[in-house]
């Protein structure tokens, strides 16, 4: 395996085959509480001095709603592993050769490869963040076997080549807890070990996050949502500190262009974002009644519903 000495096009050889890499991802805020699920990643990825020679780093699965910080978590962790942290979006049409390597057509119908921000981790050892991997097919999950056992390598069958991953390798899957399109084969289950979930953030740790990502936002108006996802939280909505975040974004642009007041902002950009039937909880002596109180699956619907573009980690 060689190195190219171009700066700006990495790429290696493997077997008489160069393949182009991929660039590391950077993520501009990193995490906040949440320590307990953090520790439990580090465990997974740390690999004891005294273990035997073969011991590997565990590729965990990291569960759950949608928008409560899985993949920055990940990020925040890896980061103390690698200064290399690629992520790779999972869709219900990626294809076993977009998560190896992908054949790409140069200048002069010349075939060059392109290795995924998987194979790369693999390749540099860095860490690689499957996020929303619950989206994928088995066809692609297949691919993927032999990397998450203790053989740790791939075969790209479009290049004709056998990858090993370095020994610093480590990997990680996030999974919403909702409906996925595919359900994951229990082989990929077994090799995903162990799970750890990621709860909604308690209230204090739902300001900091607001704080860290919304510095110069108004701390009256953080307050006000952050109250407001409490209570979503208590009836177990699955309204998020990332919808949190957008309202108050959206809130503050609706103050400014159309010189309104902070509660007619907030309203409406609650609305607007989770839709009417969760803004019914700005108000915090709302409480639906008993027979009207919804399931987490019900809640979901409604989301999917008023936000028919689909909700990531």
């Amino acid at each position: 395996m060689a190195a190219s000495s171009e700066p700006q096009r990495r790429s290696v050889i493997i077997e008489g085959i160069e393949l182009r890499l991929a660039q590391p991802d950077e993520m501009p805020v990193l995490s906040v509480g949440a320590e307990s699920a953090k520790n439990q990643l580090r465990a997974c990825w740390l690999v004891p001095s005294k273990s035997a020679p073969q011991e590997i780093p565990l590729s965990p699965r990291i569960l759950g709603q949608p928008g409560v910080g899985k993949t920055t978590l990940a990020y925040t962790v890896a980061k103390e592993f690698s200064d290399e942290i690629y992520i790779f979006q999972c869709t219900m049409d990626t294809r076993p050769e977009d998560l190896l390597v992908t054949p790409v057509i140069g200048s002069g119908q010349v075939i060059r490869y392109h290795a995924s921000p998987l194979t790369t981790a693999m390749l540099r050892g860095g860490v690689c963040i499957l996020d929303e991997g619950n989206r994928m097919s088995e066809k692609s999950w297949a691919s993927l076997a032999p990397l998450l056992d203790t053989r740790r390598y791939v075969e790209s069958i479009i290049a004709g080549i056998k990858i090993k991953a370095h020994p610093n390798f480590r990997a990680a899957v996030t999974m919403n807890d909702d409906s996925s399109t595919y359900e994951i084969p229990e082989y990929i289950l077994s090799r995903l070990q162990p799970q750890i979930k990621v709860g909604f953030p308690s209230a204090e740790e739902e300001k900091e996050i607001f704080r860290v990502n919304l510095p110069h936002s108004d701390e009256e108006l953080l307050n006000v949502v952050s109250d407001y996802l409490g209570r979503c939280h208590s009836f177990e909505l699955p309204v998020a500190s990332r919808d949190g975040i957008h309202i108050i974004r959206y809130a503050e642009r609706l103050m400014e262009k159309l010189a309104i007041s902070a509660p007619e902002a907030i309203g409406q950009a609650t609305t607007q974002i989770v839709g009417e039937e969760f803004a019914l909880y700005l108000d915090p002596e709302f409480e639906p009644p008993q027979q009207q109180r919804i399931s987490l699956a019900d809640a979901e619907y409604l989301l999917t519903r008023f936000n028919p573009s689909g909700r990531s980690s």
